[in-house]
């Protein structure tokens, strides 16, 4: 999964917005991201997620972001997997977080600045790598 293309569906939301974050920031520095509207997941060509048939997707209750945690190894990041709680919960519901509504009043307001999807996701990416960072403090 190095300097790969990968591919989700466009107009970004929590879960494909963390996902984008994760895989660029931990598991493919030299990643490219291709926004699409119907994408399709073919062998030898861009690596899906969060959409039906991808490689990586929704799973056993586990939202897209959690899924890529848990596959390749990441869950054992205590700042990570505490996103993965917020993400879980504005995704799909469940357990209130305490964060999440910060999280998703953030990622609101840049939507709604946002011209397009990569300047979404770049937006997004500072407020994920901001959240990372206060996780990662020591308690």
């Amino acid at each position: 999964y190095r300097n790969r293309t990968w591919v989700t569906r466009k107009d970004l939301w929590v879960d494909r917005l963390a996902s984008a974050w994760l895989i660029k920031r931990f598991i493919d520095t030299g990643a490219k991201f291709q926004w699409a509207g119907r994408p399709l997941n073919r062998r030898g060509g861009p690596i899906g997620f969060d959409f039906d048939g991808a490689e990586f997707t929704h799973l056993g209750g586990r939202v897209t972001y959690e899924v890529l945690l848990a596959s390749l190894g990441l869950d054992d990041d205590r700042a990570l997997a505490a996103i993965g709680q917020a993400v879980h919960f504005l995704d799909i519901g469940g357990i209130p977080v305490a964060d999440a509504k910060g999280l998703e009043t953030m990622l609101r307001g840049i939507k709604a600045k946002a011209r397009d999807d990569d300047r979404l996701f770049a937006e997004a990416a500072k407020v994920f790598d901001s959240f990372y960072s206060a996780y990662a403090q020591p308690s």
